[in-house]
């Protein structure tokens, strides 16, 4: 396929005029499929047989709203595969959407970059009182202009069943989620964002769809059996008729760029893709998605969500990899957890050492090739080299929280200071900081797995799962019921103005080293070139340092106390003078307000003898050239 071409969607309803639509299926399972429009007495309209399986007819006397279905063999009846909004559910008819309705008022957008880039990962539902886009949207100065982030992330708005569900389990992935606001309250959000000079990332899913409201089985072999994931059928990605089911996949990356203006696509687990092709799936999606962002003059970003500390995810292509722009860096979340929590089943077991955070703050990835416990065989490959802001780090994010038997978050798992502690540590990385929504002000409420099927097997189905799942990390006990509606209430989040001291103290000091990171050049995602980076510990007392420096001059240390009582360590400054300028222990920032760190420091003073108390951190920048 030749993405470098203009691009638009051809497949579902496209309105070619006022009045008048062409529908375009791929169905080579069906002999004849016809279009059935609802609300007229007229006989369904046949589409006529194309190459490769495709099926379609223009259709005059249509319009935006107009609603439809496809007839399979004169007997199915199915929402489109390819269907832009599914105001009644998965289950129901699919709407005509005019793309080029909206007065767009973005037009000077230019996108995202990684340098400077700090993400919050928000979830629709849960992020408001009224769970939809345009409730996001009062939020946006609170999250730009007071928090400082410069992207928000919507975990997956793809049509899946009922009101309440992650989004991992849509089914239409070209229509945003109706109880959100459909596709006109998506676009009011980003254009929204982009106004306020706030990218948006969108989270989808290409390693499966959900198991409710899915019928492209009935269409086509979207699915094989050669392969499976541990959510479902895998994709045909190399199988026969792949190519039209990896069209299908990259008109979906290209429809949110297009017709959504979105900045970029974060993919869902692609460790769960299997393509054994010449030209990985993967890397065909970059490079289209890369090409139409420029067709359009601005930039939209791949992100990888991967469990296989694979390197080819984000090496160039020239050195063989599929060049995508980031991925998430799981094994930095799980050596500050374990370090700090002290939890070591499951996962965590190969994790608990200061010296893996040092690892995966200085190099990237702490598995590199050697043996995983958990794994019980090698795991990864050498990521040192590669440039820092290809890597997505986080304390906390939608997985890490939800995916625990009662969602608990660290702000009820670890004192105050060291969430004070792992802010820096997260913020302060050469590499992309990830925030999950409320964790600026240390959000107490849970964020639990909910669905709400209609099937009563594969409700009770999913609760099975999730028990079994929490069985290897030792989590016994009663667990809250995914299908409840309590269960989605409790989840929810109240960003904002945090009216609890300690909470606000917190906000505080998340707002300040956003700020500083935005503000002083050395603290920016690192690329490569004249800046650059070097961690230190000392195991013996637990202190993590991490001095960085830019091509500007600029240069700051980073101390990071992950000691659990007090302790007493030499400083060893670099060379130049070096000024304090955040301490967690500031009365500001909810600490004793006593001055354990010195104001100054500087080589020719010898070092610095430090005593600290518990899960203290400092900033200091170098005042000289």
């Amino acid at each position: 396929m030749d993405w470098s071409r203009p691009w638009q969607l051809d497949l579902g309803a496209r309105l070619l005029g006022p009045d008048r639509v062409r529908f375009r299926v791929w169905a080579p399972r069906a002999k004849t499929v016809s279009v059935r429009l609802l609300g007229r007495n007229s006989r369904p309209i046949p589409l006529q047989v194309q190459d490769l399986g495709y099926f379609e007819a223009d259709v005059p006397g249509v319009v935006e709203g107009d609603r439809y279905l496809y007839v399979l063999n004169s007997e199915q009846e199915r929402p489109d595969p390819a269907s832009r909004f599914q105001p009644e559910g998965v289950h129901g008819p699919s709407a005509v959407v005019d793309p080029h309705a909206f007065r767009w008022t973005d037009q000077g957008w230019r996108g995202l970059t990684r340098d400077g880039l700090v993400i919050y990962e928000l979830h629709i539902g849960t992020f408001t009182r009224e769970g939809t886009f345009q409730a996001v949207i009062p939020l946006l100065d609170y999250l730009q202009r007071e928090v400082g982030v410069t992207a928000i992330e919507l975990m997956p708005v793809a049509q899946f069943p009922g009101t309440r569900n992650w989004g991992y389990d849509g089914v239409y992935l070209f229509a945003p989620q109706a109880s959100y606001g459909g596709p006109s309250g998506l676009r009011l959000l980003v254009d929204a964002c982009h106004a306020k000079g706030l990218g948006v990332i969108l989270d989808v899913v290409y390693n499966h769809l959900g198991p409710e409201g899915n019928y492209l089985g009935d269409f086509g072999p979207y699915f094989t059996d050669r392969y499976r994931t541990p959510w479902g059928a895998a994709i045909n990605y190399d199988g026969p008729d792949s190519d039209e089911v990896r069209r299908y996949i990259i008109d979906n990356a290209l429809h949110w760029i297009t017709e959504y203006h979105i900045d970029g696509l974060r993919l869902d687990a692609v460790h769960g893709i299997y393509d054994f092709g010449a030209r990985h799936i993967l890397r065909e999606l970059t490079d289209a998605v890369h090409a139409q962002a420029e067709r359009l003059g601005r930039s939209a970003l791949v992100i990888a969500e991967s469990d296989l500390n694979d390197i080819r995810i984000i090496a160039p292509p020239e050195e063989g990899g599929y060049g995508l722009d980031a991925q998430w860096n799981d094994d930095f979340h799980h050596a500050l957890h374990a370090l700090l929590t002290g939890e070591r089943d499951g996962y965590y077991q190969d994790f608990g050492r200061l010296d893996q955070v040092a690892t995966a703050m200085q190099d990237g990835f702490v598995y590199t090739g050697q043996r995983s416990a958990y794994r019980r065989r090698r795991h990864g490959s050498v990521s040192r080299g590669l440039p820092p802001s290809r890597f997505v780090v986080f304390a906390q994010n939608h997985d890490q929280v939800g995916n625990r038997a009662r969602g608990d978050r660290l702000s009820t798992l670890i004192s105050f200071g060291a969430l004070k502690v792992v802010a820096a540590a997260v913020l302060l990385t050469p590499n992309i900081p990830l925030l999950f929504m409320g964790e600026e002000y240390g959000e107490r409420a849970p964020f639990l797995y909910f669905i709400d099927h209609g099937d009563p097997g594969l409700v009770e189905a999913v609760r099975r799962g999730r028990k079994a799942e929490f069985a290897a990390f030792g989590w016994t006990g009663d667990i809250p019921d995914p299908q409840d509606p309590t269960t989605f209430d409790r989840s929810r989040v109240r960003p904002g103005e945090p009216t609890d001291p300690q909470q606000a103290a917190l906000l505080r000091w998340y707002c300040r080293l956003i700020a500083l990171r935005r503000s002083v050049p050395a603290l920016a995602a690192s690329e490569s070139g004249e800046a650059g980076h070097r961690v230190r510990t000392d195991d013996a007392q637990q202190i993590l340092t991490l001095h960085r420096w830019a091509a500007d001059g600029s240069a700051a240390l980073i101390c990071l106390g992950f000691n659990k009582g007090p302790a007493s360590f030499n400083l060893h400054p670099p060379q130049g003078t070096w000024r304090l300028s955040l301490c967690s222990e500031a009365a500001d920032f909810g600490g004793s307000g006593e001055d354990c760190w010195p104001k100054e420091l500087a080589p020719e003073h010898g070092d610095a003898a430090v005593r600290l108390a518990a899960y203290t951190a400092a900033i200091y920048l170098k005042s000289d050239p």
